[in-house]
């Protein structure tokens, strides 16, 4: 079986290539990927190559599939695995083997990953609960399961003390606590807020910052200060430039202004840190969500406060398959509606240059489709210009200028194949 897929061979050397897939063995399964989701970690990925931990030496030789965000259909199950899976089954992928080497799914292998049309997905994979069964509506929510997973894991990881008199910690953000996140106006941010607000263990304040004017403009619309009241939650935006002193200002915005007992840093900037860590209270937990790409990224933090006050730290990087299976089942129960930073769809053949321009593109989380072949588009920008274009611009006006599984089904019967 041949497959169309982009694969990496170095710094910046992405090329989306034809070639043939293995043969299936007894203890693997076929795959047919309809979504994928391009990721910042791609991006970082592919200005570092083999200097990157989780892609192997030798990529000149040896190239891997690129795409962690993905979903498809199950199209040939080997016999070892017919008793849990068979052909039509749809699934997500849960990225994350759990090795030392930190090799995953869509990094790390010649044979499987999100930017493919069709995919061999090895023993190891099946054996580790990597296919999740997945039963949602549209198959680019299946590719953000993995995006909102870590947000479903960085919510967990956080600690506070159970009694002030005690060492006992109980995990997770403080319920009814004050929360900030920090740089909250990407994607990640913006899922961020979503669950924030919608989840059962939810804060009382929430305040969420960013520098740019239009993206926080995006976020109030989308996630409006009214929808979160109804659930509790005071939710208040906040304007900032890196050369502002933003401590007093966000502190005022919290109960007594004594500060934030959780905080999300969705940005990697050292100032940003040692500011964060001074917005904690008493008992505060600071998340380090950003990814920095520099292995030496370091940063002043206020130790007297970690010593008197008991702040702490911590950084989540991916999820588990239980944070998976959660982000799943908040995608099927629409607890936490993930079409709200889909706002780009693209097919297999403009996957190549828009990883090495992601960081320039805007908007939020542009969704592959990999069997397509389709320019780069904005959900709410589809013109008249030919029948597609039309009628994907009534099915998504029709659903609030979100892009949806009824658009999505017809551009999957209608869109080029690649």
């Amino acid at each position: 079986m041949n497959t169309k897929a982009v694969r990496i061979y170095g710094v910046k050397d992405l090329r989306l290539e034809e070639f043939e897939l293995p043969t299936m063995k007894d203890d693997e399964i076929e795959a047919r990927i309809v979504t994928d989701s391009l990721c910042m970690s791609t991006y970082k990925v592919s200005n570092q190559g083999e200097k990157h931990k989780k892609l192997p030496n030798d990529l000149k030789n040896h190239p891997v599939i690129m795409g962690h965000e993905f979903c498809g259909v199950i199209t040939k199950v080997g016999e070892k695995w017919k008793h849990l899976y068979k052909p039509g089954d749809c699934f997500v992928a849960q990225p994350n083997l759990g090795r030392a080497d930190t090799f995953s799914l869509g990094y790390s292998f010649p044979y499987v990953g999100g930017e493919a049309t069709n995919v061999v997905i090895m023993n190891e994979a099946i054996e580790k609960g990597c296919l999740l069964p997945y039963k949602g509506e549209g198959f680019f929510e299946g590719a953000l399961v993995e995006p909102l997973s870590c947000i479903v894991a960085g919510f967990k990881a956080n600690f506070h003390l159970r009694d002030r008199n005690d060492y006992d910690h109980t995990m997770g953000i403080k319920e009814g606590g004050a929360l900030a996140i920090l740089g909250g106006t990407g994607p990640m941010g913006f899922l961020a807020i979503d669950y924030a607000i919608h989840n059962d263990r939810r804060p009382k304040h929430l305040v969420v910052t960013g520098r740019t004017q239009s993206k926080l403009d995006m976020a109030k619309r989308l996630y409006p200060v009214e929808e979160a009241a109804k659930y509790g939650v005071t939710l208040t935006y906040v304007l900032t430039a890196d050369e502002d002193d933003i401590v007093e200002e966000l502190k005022a915005l919290t109960p007594d202004a004594k500060g934030f007992d959780d905080i999300f840093l969705m940005a990697a900037k050292e100032r940003l840190v040692t500011q964060a860590e001074q917005l904690l209270a008493y008992d505060g937990c600071l998340n380090f969500f950003a990814g920095p790409a520099d292995s030496k990224f370091a940063s002043t933090i206020n130790f007297y406060n970690i010593h008197y006050n008991a702040t702490h730290f911590v950084g989540t990087s991916g999820s588990n398959t239980q944070d998976m299976k959660d982000a799943i089942a908040l995608i099927e129960n629409k607890t936490v509606n993930v079409a709200k930073i889909a706002t780009h769809i693209m097919g297999l053949n403009h996957v190549c240059e828009s990883i090495l321009n992601l960081p320039k593109m805007p908007g939020g989380k542009k969704i592959v489709y990999s069997s397509k072949e389709f320019p780069v588009t904005e959900v709410s920008a589809f013109g008249e210009t030919n029948e597609l274009e039309k009628h994907l611009k009534e099915l998504v006006d029709a659903h609030d200028g979100l892009w949806n599984a009824e658009a999505e089904q017809y551009f999957l019967e209608h869109a080029k194949d690649i």
